[in-house]
């Protein structure tokens, strides 16, 4: 898994002086981070939770497998929200019937709740993917891990009109034995990822598609964004790659639960 550092910066300012985050360099590596015994949430977990839900929790491994099986495919879509390229990225879903899961940052749900509505309506999925998107939180404490987890679904499930997010995408795979716990606690999979895109980095859509292309026999949970920044690259890539996956004869699935 890799780190977006170069997202940090960009979800720093859209919300770290509301929420006094102070963003810090990414610490200890992310397998590093997975691999150690599952914890206990303390007792202020439960404290952003959402009342009265009846939540009932999912395996605290990280999930990468599809639900269709062997030759099954997750698209994923990380960081929106975003009122331009969202609903782009649901138009090309639509034309190919393809659903998706959506890993969500808390104040861009918060932002535009329609979107949110629309996700759910088009029977996509939704995944908690923190409040302010700080690749570094597997070195903070676990007092904020929690703040960060659980603000973010209590945003995500009141913009989307009641529906909780069903997975728990730490940003930049930065995932604790703690938050994994938490999450799953709450109904939501920890959710990774096995090809990595890149769109992030803009680096062209022939580069997207070259990329799914070639690591897509390393597993079938493929990271795609819809926010963050011009992502007309990503648009076009999923134009490309969603037809040709339906021609190596895969399937469209979710991440297993």
């Amino acid at each position: 898994m890799t780190r977006h550092g170069a997202k940090r910066g960009w979800y720093g300012k859209l919300v770290g002086a509301a929420l006094g985050v102070t963003v810090l360099a990414a610490g200890a590596s992310v397998w590093t981070a997975q691999a150690g015994p599952v914890g206990s949430p303390s007792s202020h977990a439960s404290a952003s939770a959402t009342p009265g839900s009846d939540v009932m929790p999912v395996d605290v491994t990280i999930a990468h497998a599809s639900d269709k099986g062997e030759r099954g495919v997750n698209i994923t879509i990380d960081d929106g929200p975003d009122p331009v390229w969202t609903p782009q990225v649901l138009d090309v879903l639509r034309e190919n019937g393809v659903k998706a899961t959506f890993c969500m940052v808390g104040p861009q749900a918060q932002a535009h709740p329609d979107l949110v509505k629309k996700v759910v309506a088009a029977g996509h999925r939704l995944c908690d993917h923190t409040v302010s998107h700080d690749t570094a939180m597997d070195t903070k404490s676990q007092a904020f891990q929690s703040q960060q987890i659980l603000d973010a679904e209590r945003m995500i499930t009141e913009a989307s009109g009641g529906l909780r997010p069903m997975y728990y995408r730490a940003p930049g795979g930065a995932f604790t034995p703690y938050s994994r716990k938490l999450a799953a606690s709450r109904g939501m999979r920890p959710l990774g990822w096995n090809v990595d895109t890149k769109d992030f980095e803009r680096p062209g859509a022939d580069a997207i598609v070259a990329t799914v292309e070639r690591e897509l026999p390393g597993g079938p949970t493929l990271l795609f964004h819809d926010a963050g920044g011009d992502r007309s690259q990503t648009v076009e890539a999923l134009r490309r790659v969603l037809p040709w996956l339906k021609e190596q004869g895969r399937s469209f699935g979710f991440p297993v639960r």
